[in-house]
């Protein structure tokens, strides 16, 4: 496996050296997914326009480069650029009291929120499957679906460019077996996608409408590569029912309209990662081997 060498050389540190280093990683990887959540819609909203306009025939205006890494990161209220001391994960939005360092503009709680989970689900990774490739695939699933949780949250968009990589990832890493055999990770991909697909026409062709996104069957064909065919019905019925509890409840608490959709996706990255640590007792649960 291609973690091989990297994975001997951390063999040799301790667990608890290992996890607070798991932690730094991940809060410094939360910092980015910062980046990555607010960004990346962005840039696929930029990216139809241009497209749009090609379409129409029309010319395309010249713009700025705007990627995840350019311009730098600044204050959405004042236009500031934040200093490198002001970008250090958790730290600094408690040292700033959650305020842009210039003009004093609230920073949203969100941001050393995403942080911390990010350091916790990756010292919860290595904690559980040490300094293995299925600890390093522990680590870039937790990663991914940190962000499309957040981006679905915000824009009811689950990107192509984290959830195709993640479905390619999975099957990788299965190839040597590391979560499943790779014939059941295989046939997760497609039964993901395939029962989702199926949901989605069926509901279409009854009601006239589009109960759920393209990303959906996506994320949970990546998940099925990930974790095998096996696995799916439990993600399902998990998916399911906290999203639809969540949502019964935020209607009879009035804090959404009834007829306004719900995004599915973070429930699915949820499932997911309860089958990445309790995939057996869940599916012993369900009454699947």
């Amino acid at each position: 496996m291609f973690f091989s060498p990297a994975i001997q050389l951390l063999d040799t540190l301790g667990p608890a050296t290992l996890i607070g280093l798991a932690a730094v990683l991940g809060l410094l990887v939360g910092s980015f997914l910062n980046v990555v959540i607010y960004r990346l819609p962005k840039m696929m909203e930029a990216d139809w326009q241009v497209q749009a306009a090609e379409l129409r025939g029309e010319p395309v205006a010249e713009r700025p480069p705007f990627n995840l890494m350019t311009p730098r990161s600044r204050c959405p209220h004042c236009g500031t650029p934040i200093a490198a001391w002001q970008n250090i994960p958790v730290i600094s939005w408690l040292m700033l009291r959650g305020r842009c360092g210039h003009c004093g503009a609230s920073i949203p709680v969100r941001y050393p929120l995403v942080e911390a989970l990010t350091g916790l689900l990756a010292a919860l990774a290595i904690a559980a499957f040490g300094p293995t490739a299925a600890g390093a695939g522990a680590l870039l699933l937790s990663f991914a679906l940190i962000a499309l949780t957040f981006i679905d949250l915000d824009t009811q968009l689950l990107p192509d460019d984290i959830t195709l990589p993640l479905l390619w990832l999975g099957l990788a890493f299965n190839l040597s077996g590391t979560f499943v055999p790779i014939t059941e990770a295989v046939v997760g991909a497609m039964l993901g996608y395939g029962i989702l697909w199926t949901i989605f026409w069926i509901f279409k062709l009854v009601t006239g409408k589009e109960g759920m996104g393209y990303g959906d069957f996506k994320l949970l064909a990546a998940l099925g590569a990930w974790f095998g065919w096996k696995q799916i019905p439990s993600i399902i019925l998990l998916a399911s029912a906290v999203g639809a509890t969540v949502g019964i409840l935020l209607i009879v608490s009035r804090q959404h309209r009834r007829e306004a959709p719900i995004p599915f996706g973070p429930y699915l990255a949820g499932a997911g990662l309860l089958a990445l640590y309790f995939g057996k007792p869940l599916g012993a649960f369900f009454g699947i081997a």
